[in-house]
């Protein structure tokens, strides 16, 4: 299956999920997975349509950012670790995996150098695996009064990875809980601004999280398929 036709497909089971959930397919943005495929191959993802590229590791994006950066908004969906905040700053527009306390002091020192402002989404384990990175839920309404002093950080949402499941419904409490989670923290009113994007779903499950409300979608495979195709 060619790509054009992968992103079709994917649109239109994002617009049936909107649909069943009320929502507006608009809200949905596609984040193209290009960590697995060639700079030439994310040339093309561009080439398709699509303006938003997700990396998860600043030396597999290198050479692509230094080709491409000028043509796509660019999200960091890894793990993050201090040492490597340098190498992201500036680059990426989104900042999906804020994890930790070290980490958001970190970005804000950079970020002050820079004069920049990061656009974050604080990553959360609602599932509460161990293997999963993210802040325990119980822990935020802690770590948003503490990044409150960090004025190069903008936090513009939240973020999750769902267990790897059988069936794509069990993750529906996962992703359900990090929406309720979003809107508790907004009657509390510990952001200068309403918090507003979601940041969950990958290809497996990426239609019960738009139906829960996801605005972020982050797709690999199915979307930008593999290097040999």
């Amino acid at each position: 299956m060619g790509l054009q036709e992968r992103i079709a497909q994917v649109e239109q089971r994002i617009q049936a999920a909107c649909e069943r959930s009320g929502r507006q397919a608009s809200d949905v943005q596609m984040v193209a997975v290009t960590k697995y495929v060639s700079t030439e191959k994310t040339g093309q993802v561009l080439d398709a349509g699509l303006l938003h590229l997700g990396e998860n590791r600043w030396q597999n994006a290198k050479d692509k950012w230094e080709t491409l950066h000028e043509r796509g908004i660019w999200h960091f969906i890894g793990h993050l670790q201090s040492n490597k905040v340098k190498d992201v700053m500036g680059k990426f527009e989104y900042i999906h995996s804020l994890d930790r306390l070290s980490l958001a002091t970190e970005l804000e020192k950079k970020a002050a150098e820079l004069e920049l402002m990061v656009k974050v989404f604080v990553q959360f384990n609602v599932s509460g695996e161990q293997s999963k990175y993210g802040l325990a839920p119980e822990a935020a309404e802690d770590f948003f009064k503490a990044i409150q002093q960090m004025p190069h950080l903008k936090v513009v949402g939240l973020m999750t990875m769902a267990p790897e499941v059988d069936e794509p419904e069990q993750t529906r409490p996962v992703f359900r809980g990090l929406r309720e989670l979003r809107d508790r923290l907004n009657t509390l009113g510990l952001t200068a601004e309403p918090i507003e994007h979601l940041s969950m779903g990958m290809s497996g499950d990426f239609e019960i999280a738009v139906e829960e409300g996801a605005t972020f979608v982050r797709l690999g495979s199915i979307l930008v398929g593999k290097e040999e195709d």
